[in-house]
């Protein structure tokens, strides 16, 4: 289905940049119904929300004609929840509005805000901003919101989540009240529902396609993996899927800085996103990654709010999210503008029942299975690889090149030549890191045989470590450090029995192949010195038979 009928600057802006038909959520608020009207929407994220509420909003800027007015006071005001997307969100509205004549000015926390203010002060038709720095700006009389004929606010949920509702309203409060009021949000929680009814008269309810449903163009993975195999989970990914951009998503800033730093080590060119960056750090980590320079962006999610990266193929979730609304975020990075994209959930296999929840309340559906393996990566390098060399040996040779290659056929057989060919290729790689084998199946539930008699019968494997009380070797310590150097959880882990120089424990028999591999890595410097070998099985424990007691002695009575 075709555009409706727009102003002219506006289609050639929209064929030049490719737009043949609308999305549905631009076909939504095209919509005859939608005229004059407040709109709460709801879509997914990536759906090209900025363009549909750019050309919502074209009526009432440009009138009948097809030009804009000369800047002054500005027509419309977007809200954002961060200075990138505020930055993305003006990129888009310069390029549909730069034939008509537009002007886009951003008012940004981070920024010089007197250059904001002369900015203002010269004149613009919009203005797009965060919303603690329009508030300023308003209170300072800088920004003049008496001929605003539209407000949006862009991803409304997020700007609940970050704490700015006092913003918000005082930004709506400020404004005429005969504005459109157009609210664009992924969900609608409770408290985007409160704001729409205080803010917008009579608003139309949208949800392009189904906001609900699972995103189409997002194939959702979750990696089984070991609890302390994180950092190399995600190298297996990312090397595994070699997307040409990928986000790998943290929950805290000590986190980011140290899987920044290992992937850096290993070979990745790869950037770090999180608070505690400077506002110049952070434009340019995002220079590098929309210019080439680095692939790999490592973010908290507050940092990554908001951020657009073209050609991003990967999301990777190296730590669970909270919440259902937080990996619909993360993930909606990815699958834009009808690009396909990965959604890989790295699991702990001791946490695959909360993973199991999680997806389930974001209505998702996600392929399970193991962490690429290295031997898998390494097969796929040798396909690529291959057709790589394939590509290369096509060409037309450059002039002196078939001479010095007869030169070294002469020198060396063809298959001599061909290997060094393949060990060029492939030096640039990053090497893939040894996993765990973690089975895809779901843990079965049944329990050891204990000292404290739970149920189950089923003898499990036995194991020592040489550490005991001699060492200071204490069950609240060992359990924790068995299922970390193992591989396993706690409810694979049986008897232990803390003897003067070793301990020996108790480990689920569906787990001791699991936990023998395992063990047998080098872990921690700090533990290095902790080996752990087979034992054997204690004795049985069926109680022994009590010896009989021997009769009693009489003594015989002294004769009287």
């Amino acid at each position: 289905m075709p555009f409706p009928p727009l102003p002219t600057p506006l289609q050639q802006a929209l064929a030049e940049r490719g737009y043949a038909d609308p999305t549905p959520v631009q076909a939504a608020v095209l919509e005859p119904e939608t005229e004059s009207r407040d709109l709460l929407v709801s879509a997914q994220t990536g759906s090209g929300k900025t363009v549909a509420y750019g050309l919502a909003m074209a009526g009432m800027l440009m009138g009948e004609g097809d030009r804009l007015p000369p800047p002054g006071a500005p027509l419309a005001l977007v809200v954002a929840p961060t200075r990138e997307l505020a930055l993305q969100v003006q990129g888009e509205l310069a390029w549909l509005y730069a034939k008509a004549g537009g002007r886009v000015v951003t008012c940004v926390g981070g920024t010089d805000p007197i250059a904001e203010r002369r900015a203002l002060e010269r004149g613009a038709h919009l203005v797009v901003g965060t919303p603690g720095r329009l508030r300023d700006h308003l209170e300072r009389g800088n920004l003049r919101p008496n001929a605003l004929r539209a407000v949006v606010l862009d991803e409304a949920d997020e700007m609940l989540d970050l704490g700015f509702r006092e913003e918000l309203e005082a930004i709506l409060d400020s404004t005429p009240e005969d504005r459109r009021t157009f609210l664009f949000s992924a969900t609608v929680p409770a408290g985007i529902a409160a704001i729409a009814r205080t803010y917008q008269k009579d608003a139309l309810r949208i949800a392009a396609g189904d906001a609900g449903a699972q995103h189409g163009d997002i194939e959702y993975r979750a990696l089984l993996i070991a609890p302390h195999e994180i950092e190399r989970a995600v190298v297996n990914s990312l090397r595994f899927f070699e997307a040409r951009s990928a986000m790998v998503f943290c929950r805290t800033r000590a986190t980011v800085t140290r899987l920044h730093g290992n992937l850096a080590e290993r070979g990745f060119a790869a950037v770090a996103l999180s608070g505690e960056l400077s506002q110049a750090e952070r434009n340019r980590a995002m220079q590098s990654l929309r210019d080439g320079r680095a692939r790999v962006c490592v973010a908290t999610d507050v940092a990554a709010r908001g951020i657009d990266l073209p050609d991003l193929g990967l999301v990777i979730h190296a730590e669970l999210p909270n919440d259902p609304e937080t990996l619909l975020h993360r993930s909606g990075r990815t699958g834009r503008a009808g690009r396909k994209g990965i959604s890989a959930l790295l699991v702990p296999h001791n946490r695959r029942r909360a993973a199991e929840r999680l997806l389930q309340a974001a209505r998702v559906q996600a392929a399970w299975g193991p962490a690429p393996s290295a031997e898998a990566i390494r097969e796929r390098d040798d396909a690529r690889i291959l057709a790589q060399a394939t590509e290369l040996a096509g060409e037309e040779p450059v002039d002196g090149d078939m001479a010095l290659a007869r030169q070294l056929l002469a020198a060396q057989p063809p298959e001599a030549l061909a290997a060094a060919l393949m060990r060029v290729l492939r030096a640039p790689l990053p090497a893939p890191e040894d996993l765990a084998e973690i089975s895809d199946r779901p843990p079965p539930r049944q329990h050891l045989q204990t000292d404290r008699g739970e149920g189950g019968n089923q003898p499990g494997a036995w194991f020592k470590m040489n550490l005991g009380r001699n060492g200071n070797a204490d069950p609240r310590w060992v359990l924790p450090f068995l299922c970390r150097r193992g591989n396993v959880t706690r409810q694979e882990i049986g008897r232990i029995q803390v003897q003067e120089r070793e301990t020996r424990f108790e480990v689920a028999p569906w787990a001791a192949a699991r936990f023998a591999a395992a063990a047998q890595r080098p872990g921690d410097a700090k533990d290095a010195h902790i080996r752990i070998a087979p034992a054997e099985p204690p004795l049985a424990d069926t109680p022994r038979p009590r010896p009989s007691r021997p009769p009693a002695h009489r003594t015989a009575r002294p004769a009287r």
